[in-house]
């Protein structure tokens, strides 16, 4: 059962996980392409995860429609008897260079064809607004609460969104540096809501020993033409 709050029954947890690895061996910036399964890797991920949430009253079980996603819900919803629900605003954000390779240190920043969706990092100019991704992840929240109310969710998202909507729970500044990101692969962020009002926030990495060293939060990006070593926009 979650833990009573203030002595409240009314105590619901929605825990936003992360996906597993990705197969990515070429480091396109997958954005919302289908056709991005877990790597071997990945899977090993989504099922430590599961191994980690099952003794957890876990009631509702939602993931994004990629691939990516509902393969890391997958073992979870399983391992609590389930069935698995889509939700169409745990997508990843949109973004321009979808499609293309676009890591740190690959030169990306001084093509000049980039450079007009690089002049306003506060919207960001490069893809879906930061505000619009909060009032989606908000929402799929609100919607994942109720489902669970009294008892605890899994939905599974991707990086900047749950990044984002953690921000702005936390109350910080929407725009930040995308190194800086506490949301490591497979890992949970975890909202507390004392009736329909989010009353703590908890991270936790329960499939850390799994998870690369230069891909874990706030990990030094490492140079190179390989995205999947340090992306500029997450996944």
């Amino acid at each position: 059962m979650s833990t009573p709050v203030n002595g409240s029954k009314d105590v619901t947890v929605v825990h936003v996980m992360r996906h597993g690895e990705v197969e990515n061996p070429t480091g396109i910036l997958y954005g919302r392409l289908p056709g991005y399964h877990l790597s071997e890797l990945g899977r090993q991920m989504a099922d430590r995860v599961a191994e980690h949430l099952a003794p957890r009253d876990i009631t509702y079980v939602c993931a994004s429609p990629l691939e990516r996603a509902q393969e890391t819900a997958t073992p979870i919803a399983k391992v609590h008897g389930l069935d698995l629900d889509t939700d169409e605003r745990l997508i990843e954000a949109d973004n321009v260079f979808q499609g293309k390779t676009f890591g740190v240190g690959d030169g990306a920043l001084q093509r000049p064809g980039n450079w007009k969706h690089l002049v306003n990092p506060f919207r960001p100019s490069w893809g879906e607004p930061y505000v619009d991704q909060v009032v989606r992840m908000t929402a799929a929240l609100n919607a994942a609460k109720d489902r669970a109310r009294g008892h605890e969710a899994v939905l599974v998202s991707h990086q900047l969104p749950i990044w984002i909507v953690r921000s702005y729970v936390e109350r910080r500044r929407l725009w930040h540096d995308p190194r800086k990101r506490q949301c490591t692969l497979a890992s949970l962020t975890s909202f507390t809501y004392l009736g329909d009002k989010i009353v703590s926030v908890g991270y936790s990495e329960p499939a850390i020993d799994l998870v690369p060293a230069h891909l874990r939060a706030g990990a030094k990006p490492q140079k190179g033409g390989n995205a999947a070593q340090g992306k500029a926009f997450g996944a």
